[in-house]
């Protein structure tokens, strides 16, 4: 089986390079339009699989694993890099190959909020960008043990990055106002990703700018998706790079990403409909 899986792993790398378009569908081909049209390309791809959990049943074995991926871009002039983890299962049947997909969390699915008081007092604290940036960078694909982990983790990943910021915690013990996490409990608006955008929204603790455009946004802003377009916003997003267009490329939790493209065409829960919220973080006043 580990010559097995290590074949998909191969496969997957050889799907993003040296392919033709009419080869992939779905969340690759999105992938590859979206580099196209920002005048880029996968000029290299390097894959590392990890077996997490095993499942055997009569002639049939499911593995679970991780795919950490290293896509090395280059656009017009200048290189970078762009990673993120899937999560997948294969099955096989009699020793045999049967199916290979990606086994990835929807995003959002953590919907224990209530409507939130955004109509705090402004407090005084100033935003360094670069300590957040600094955050994301180090934990964009692990979890700071300081923190409880969660399942469903963006959120709690972008409260965790404009903490390291300088941005105070307020609010605590009730769940319904603020933005805070002390122990085994924390403010709805800091792990739900519809309550955050609510916060940030608000403009208040946390005091904001909303923009109209993504490139208006510098380093350690905050990007919020609806992929559905229904008014609930389901995942956050940290600016921690700019390409060569200057375009924000983020990181985020749930599916562990760094310098990933901001607009998502690339993900499994991505929609025609989806809609973004941009928000410029200010020092507080």
């Amino acid at each position: 089986m580990k010559l097995q899986l290590k074949a998909i792993v191969q496969e997957r790398i050889e799907q993003y390079i040296g392919m033709s378009r009419d080869a992939v569908e779905g969340k690759l081909l999105r992938k590859q339009n979206s580099y196209k049209q920002r005048e880029a390309e996968i000029v290299q791809v390097k894959a590392t699989g990890q077996v997490l959990s095993r499942h055997d049943k009569e002639n049939e074995t499911e593995l679970d694993y991780q795919l950490h991926l290293q896509y090395f871009i280059k656009q017009r002039d200048t290189f970078f890099i762009e990673e993120e983890t899937e999560k997948r299962r294969v099955t096989f049947h009699d020793g045999k190959v049967v199916s290979d997909y990606e086994n990835e969390r929807i995003y959002g699915q953590n919907r224990e909020e209530r409507t939130i008081d955004v109509f705090s007092e402004r407090m005084e604290y100033t935003y360094d960008r670069l300590k957040a940036v600094k955050y994301a960078e180090r934990w964009w694909n692990d979890f700071n043990p300081a923190y409880p982990k969660f399942t469903d983790d963006c959120s709690s990943f972008i409260s965790q990055c404009l903490h390291a910021g300088g941005i105070p915690m307020w609010g605590s013990p009730n769940r319904n106002k603020g933005w805070w996490m002390s122990g085994k409990s924390w403010s709805f608006s800091w792990t739900v990703a519809n309550a955050l955008q609510q916060l940030l929204a608000g403009g208040r603790g946390i005091r904001t700018k909303q923009v109209r455009s993504a490139e208006q946004l510098n380093l350690g802003d905050i990007i919020c998706i609806d992929f559905e377009g229904d008014g609930r916003f389901n995942h956050s997003l940290m600016v921690t790079a700019k390409d060569e267009y200057g375009m924000p490329l983020v990181n985020a939790h749930t599916t562990n990403s760094r310098h990933r493209y901001w607009t998502y065409e690339d993900s499994s829960a991505y929609t025609p409909n989806i809609v973004y919220k941009f928000y410029k973080i200010l020092d507080g006043s």
